[in-house]
């Protein structure tokens, strides 16, 4: 008899499990196919506009770029990952068109970003065409990336604005543009590529990070003594506040810091920084955190989507790399993540939000730029994360 009802009990947690599972892969299916709705309306209405590329939608009306903005990438690369999923040949053909908008950026040199643009769009390319032309773009454009990059320093300079300021400022976004160079190093067997991504990974995590493994946003840097003469923030609340997207941003870079070189203290950092954002007591319930976790928050107080979303990606690879307790601790967060995010509470209706995916980001809210709007990133690594579950499950 206790047989009977152990092997009961087994097999109603075994169908509740796999019913679980179910129901979170018909969300992720659905998110992607409302990605694919929203992304197919977006690139039509940019289609005949030469460079054109979508950046935000604020006040009721549409923002765009051209492939100069550090965001360029990004739209490119959400078609690339919406594409995987439905293998639709129009979004094939937009994929090719927006990303062939950003190309002129292998030569960029004079910022740090040339990662986020050729990364995220021609990155995506070749994984999903193999078009040996891509790969070509991403060779030159590493090339170009490293020319920032100063020996006596060991990091790849982020601005070379407000001199009178920075001697050498180097921010905790630029951790995301490394796995370029670590591409590159692998695909042209140029170990200077990779030195150079360790360098300022190792120098990043002695420097940018605090006691309780939170970042700084700018960390500059003296050129003479390569150490810090400052730490600061540009988008943060304080110059001591915990930015979201930076935070993100970290975890998100040493999650694949990891996976390229296996270097345990890069899996031990990304584990400490997921520990501060999920045990964080000012991280609401759904996960989806305000746009720095130092702000007093009050009942209007931005919630920055995009940050969620960056979080949402690293954890769901993080979670490859940890034993099954932990792996259990990332993927309950991720879920909440994603189910807040797929809700009408984050998506957008159809044809609405400028055609963006997701509501709610936060830009830089100390210059009062783009505050609770959507933001090309934000969907992009949304899409990233679902595309990510969706093999998962």
């Amino acid at each position: 008899m206790r047989r009977y009802f152990l092997a009961l009990l087994l097999t109603g947690l075994l169908c509740y499990n796999l019913t679980h599972a179910q129901n979170l892969k018909t969300v992720v299916d659905q998110a992607l196919d409302f990605a694919e709705q929203q992304s197919l309306l977006m690139a039509r209405k940019y289609e005949h506009q030469s460079g054109v590329l979508p950046r935000s939608f604020e006040a009721g009306k549409s923002t765009i770029s051209d492939s100069r903005w550090w965001c360029s990438g990004f739209f490119p690369g959400s078609l690339w990952y919406v594409y995987e999923h439905s293998k639709n040949p129009a979004l094939l053909a937009f994929a090719k068109l927006y990303t062939a908008r950003v190309e002129c950026e292998k030569f960029t040199t004079d910022n740090h970003d040339v990662g986020f643009m050729l990364y995220c769009s021609f990155g995506n390319g070749l994984r999903l065409t193999n078009d040996t032309s891509y790969k070509a773009v991403l060779l030159k454009g590493a090339q170009s990336l490293a020319t920032r990059y100063d020996p006596r320093v060991g990091l790849i300079r982020s601005w070379d604005h407000n001199k009178a300021i920075w001697q050498y400022p180097v921010i905790i976004d630029n951790i995301m543009n490394l796995e370029l160079l670590l591409w590159a190093s692998k695909q042209s067997a140029n170990e200077q590529l990779k030195q150079m991504a360790i360098s300022h990974a190792d120098k990043t995590m002695a420097h940018h990070f605090r006691p309780d493994f939170s970042s700084y946003h700018v960390v500059s840097y003296n050129r003479q003594t390569s150490l810090p003469h400052k730490k600061q923030t540009h988008q943060g609340y304080a110059d001591d506040s915990a930015w979201s997207r930076g935070q993100a941003w970290g975890l998100y870079g040493y999650t694949y810091l990891y996976r390229e070189t296996r270097e345990e203290r890069y899996l031990d950092q990304a584990m400490h920084i997921a520990d501060f954002l999920i045990n964080h007591p000012k991280m609401p319930k759904d996960f989806i955190p305000y746009w720095d976790y130092d702000v007093p928050v009050q009942t209007n107080t931005p919630r920055d989507a995009s940050a969620a979303c960056i979080m949402a990606s690293a954890l769901t690879e993080l979670s490859d790399f940890v034993d099954a307790d932990t792996k259990k601790k990332y993927m309950e967060v991720v879920e909440k993540q994603i189910r807040t995010l797929a809700s009408n509470e984050y998506t957008a209706k159809l044809g609405e939000n400028g055609n963006f995916i997701l509501m709610h980001s936060t830009g830089a809210f100390p210059f009062k730029s783009e505050v609770d709007v959507p933001l090309t990133y934000a969907d992009y690594y949304y899409v990233e994360a679902l595309s990510r579950l969706k093999r998962r499950l």
